[in-house]
Order: C-alpha cells, then structure tokens, then sequence
C-alpha cells in the first residue's frame, strides 16, 4: 500500500496529538513531523531526506505563520500539497489562502472523516475544494477577472487537446484515467498539465481548477460537490 507522508504544523500540542492519533488510525497515512509554527517547518523541510507529501498547515502559528510558510514552501516546493486545517473560516482568509497555493481549506470543526477524505483527494488529484470554498472562489473571480479569460480564449492561448486534458482534470480524473480516456500515455497527460500550469500562469492544479470555474468548464451549484 503506498503511503501518503503528512506533516501536522500548528501550535496547539493538544490538537496536534489528536489529529495525529486520527490520522495514524489510517493505513495508508505516515505522520513523518510535526511542529508548532512555520519556522520549524521549514527548517525541517530544508534538512529531510523524504518530503512529505501533504501539509496539515494551522494559519496562526508563533515565529511563522501558515500564510508565510505556504508563501515559500510553494515557491521552493510546488509538490508538497498544503492542506490548511485552521479556526479561521472567513472569506479573506480562505481567498488569500488559494491564492498563495493551498490544495485545501478546512475549520477545525471538520469531521475526522472528511479530514481523511480530504488527504486522501488532495494526494491523487491535488486539490480538494468543499462546496463552500468553491463558492467563494467563484464569487471572487465573478468579481475580479473575468476578463483575462476572455482574452485568453480570443487568443487561443490554449491547444484544444490542452483543452481535453483540463476539463478532465475539472472533472476531478487522475492523470491514468485522463490518459485511458484521452488514449494517450500519462506522461503526455503531465506533458499537457505542464504547458496549461504555464499558460493559465497557475501556482498548481488547484489553480487550473480555478481557471475551470473561470472558462465556465465547472459549474457552480447547489448539488455540485467536490
């Protein structure tokens, strides 16, 4: 079974150990750290051998906070997925979040099962958005950029196979199954994801669903559930 390899980050010693008795619970998930501000997380990060894979990123954290620590994990590590898992659940917060590359954001009154659910979508598709979080995505690029997509689309920016392999990736497939749909190998589907990651200026995938929900190839509504 091939593990998913987790690292907690929040201040909180007392949540920190039970999210990770939680987490421990499952099979397929190694807790490889944790820490309680960003500060360690990087340092731990620079030193490791074995990365990890997802992120469980509190926002309010001593020395560092999450905001800062997703800000240069990001930049230095686009692979690592951050899960934000924090008490913070308005609107400024979970935009910003996005915007500096979060795969997720969950409150701390999520279920266990849906904090499993969510590493479990973020390690295979690499971004997990509920309904809620969707929505404001949506609000916000009704009001803000509507406009660059349009330009895109007028200049062709993207190839219609480009095309192909985005709405699949919208419509939550993995890269074997857009290759099995598309019949093409995985690594033109990554071929693919590359390019749309460098003309849609995405951070990462979760941008490029972002970018969906702009083109109009995710539609937002009450029984849309992620």
């Amino acid at each position: 079974m091939e593990k998913i390899n987790i690292v907690i980050a929040d201040d909180e010693q007392l949540f920190r150990s039970g999210i990770r008795f939680i987490l421990e619970r499952e099979p397929n998930f190694n807790i490889s750290f944790e820490t309680e501000n960003g500060k360690k997380l990087l340092d731990f990060i620079r030193t490791t051998k074995e990365f990890p894979d997802i992120i469980l990123m509190d926002l309010n954290m001593p020395e560092m906070n999450g905001v800062e620590a997703t800000k240069i994990i990001h930049k230095t590590h686009p692979n690592i997925k951050i899960v934000v898992l924090t008490s913070y659940n308005s609107r400024s917060f979970i935009t910003n979040m996005i915007d500096v590359g979060a795969s997720s954001y969950l409150v701390k009154n999520t279920s266990p099962k849906m904090v499993v659910h969510t590493i479990n979508e973020v390690y295979k598709k690499g971004f997990y958005y509920d309904e809620k979080v969707l929505s404001i995505i949506n609000e916000n690029i009704i009001s803000s950029s509507g406009k660059r997509i349009k330009n895109d689309l007028e200049q062709k920016l993207l190839s219609k196979r480009e095309i192909d392999v985005l709405e699949l990736i919208c419509a939550q497939k993995t890269t074997a199954e857009i290759a099995d749909k598309l019949f093409i190998s995985p690594r033109t589907v990554e071929g693919h994801r590359n390019n749309l990651l460098l003309k849609t200026k995405s951070k990462n995938v979760a941008g490029l669903v972002i970018y969906g929900i702009q083109k109009k190839l995710i539609e937002i509504t009450p029984n849309f559930n992620l």
